[in-house]
């Protein structure tokens, strides 16, 4: 059983109201029970929002709006799911401020990244929950 960013199973939670389906990880239901979570929604952001980036240790809308508290909030409950259901594992969308591993993007909305991790990933690698991405399946 693992966590799994819902907009990889085609929910459409993005930013822009859209999925992010990817047929690997849909294939991997047939070998796993995979629990969707998209942290933003689960932190009261709506759908579709306005695009975010994490600047610092804060997180910044493209018109500059703090919605650091929000997530937090969404990664919070998702570590909080991962508990109750006793998750070691979660597949997490690449380069988002929520669930990037390892590269988001940097912040200035150029369509550039650096190295880091998305708030959601950060909490579960610190509670010693293992993230990959769609790109390492």
């Amino acid at each position: 059983m693992k966590l799994c960013s819902a907009c990889l199973l085609g929910v459409k939670c993005r930013y822009n109201g859209k999925s992010a389906l990817n047929r690997k990880v849909v294939a991997l239901l047939k070998a796993e029970v995979l629990i969707p979570v998209c942290p933003e929604q689960l932190g009261g952001l709506p759908t579709p929002r306005e695009p975010a980036e994490i600047r610092g240790k804060r997180v910044i809308t493209r018109s500059g709006k703090d919605v650091t508290e929000n997530f937090l909030r969404g990664a919070g409950q998702v570590l909080k799911l991962a508990k109750l259901f006793g998750v070691k594992e979660a597949v997490l969308k690449q380069g988002s401020p929520s669930c990037g591993c390892g590269r988001i993007y940097n912040g200035t909305f150029s369509g550039k990244t650096v190295k880091g991790d998305g708030v959601t990933a950060a909490l579960l690698k610190k509670n010693g929950i293992k993230v990959i991405t769609e790109e390492d399946l």
